[in-house]
């Protein structure tokens, strides 16, 4: 998913290109339906992965999970993108370095947030990343609403409570400026390497630093099959599903749609989390992803974004 969003965020950007002959443009004002089938699946997937990935949570822990879910990752985009390491220059590797150390900053933060506070409260506060990169760049009154409508969310979300998780709370913030973070330096990347080499680039040194992670937990606590099979099952599911869904899609739907059908994320986060996981959320906790969700969607959703 944040590759998807960093996509969109660098192709809302960019100036359509001009039409090579008669007929309908490339990328439609409205969705097909089997675009809208297939961002559903993209995001229903890509929470059911992190939702089996927590299954393994007892026995890998956090790390151990991220850390397949990396290898996966690795995998799939080296696949797509055939990076050609060897012809990177200087200028070209430190963007991707720093996008290999955000990435995987970000999918380790965000796991250990779920372990502590849920899937979806989790998903929801890191979708204040892309939500923050929006708002950065506006210069509308609507949106100076939308993010004191966020910021009541956040509030409601983050409440002092005696059994308030400020730790997992402060992970999942960590993850949504890692986020915001990874969407500015996939936009220098996609600037500065051709294709999807850079993204892939990324992942595999990411893969690479979580190794050592693998070994070392895959030594103190054994996996089982089960354990093994849910963290392989995460990876792909959070991440080869969502790359190939998005990539189909994003030739269909124009990026401001896409970031705004993305914004039902969370949502999906939570039905995931209470039916998978049974992580119920109270009515203030449904307020607060409530609040998110909609400024998400008024600002990503805007025409000039």
């Amino acid at each position: 998913m944040p590759e998807a969003l960093a996509r969109t965020a660098d192709a809302s950007h960019r100036p359509p290109p001009a039409p090579s002959g008669p007929g309908p443009a490339l990328v439609p004002a409205r969705p097909w339906p089997a675009a809208v089938l297939t961002m559903t699946a993209s995001s229903l997937s890509n929470q059911t992965g992190a939702a089996i990935g927590a299954l393994a949570f007892p026995v890998l822990g956090p790390p151990g999970v991220v850390a397949v879910r990396q290898y996966v990752a690795a995998l799939v985009l080296c696949a797509v993108g055939r990076p050609r390491l060897r012809a990177f220059t200087a200028r070209q590797w430190w963007p991707v370095l720093l996008l290999a150390v955000v990435f995987a900053t970000m999918n380790l933060s965000l796991y250990t947030a779920v372990d502590r506070i849920g899937l979806g409260l989790a998903v929801t506060l890191e979708f204040l990343g892309p939500l923050g990169i929006a708002l950065a760049a506006s210069r509308r009154g609507k949106d100076a609403c939308c993010a004191l409508l966020a910021a009541a969310g956040v509030l409601t979300l983050t409440r002092p409570q005696p059994s308030a998780d400020f730790v997992g709370m402060g992970l999942g913030l960590l993850a949504a400026a890692c986020w915001a973070a990874y969407i500015l330096l996939n936009r220098t990347v996609g600037r500065r390497v051709p294709g999807a080499q850079g993204p892939a680039a990324a992942a595999l040194v990411s893969a690479l630093v979580f190794l050592p992670v693998g070994v070392a937990v895959a030594v103190r606590h054994p996996p089982t099959a089960g354990a093994a099979g849910c963290a392989v099952a995460a990876g792909v599911l959070s991440s080869a599903v969502p790359l190939l869904a998005d990539l189909r899609t994003l030739r269909r739907v124009s990026a401001p749609v896409f970031g705004l059908f993305m914004s039902v994320n969370p949502v999906l986060a939570g039905l995931v989390g209470w039916i998978v996981l049974g992580q119920g959320l109270g009515w203030a906790e449904c307020a607060g992803i409530g609040a998110i969700v909609a400024a998400n969607a008024i600002v990503i959703g805007a025409p000039d974004r």
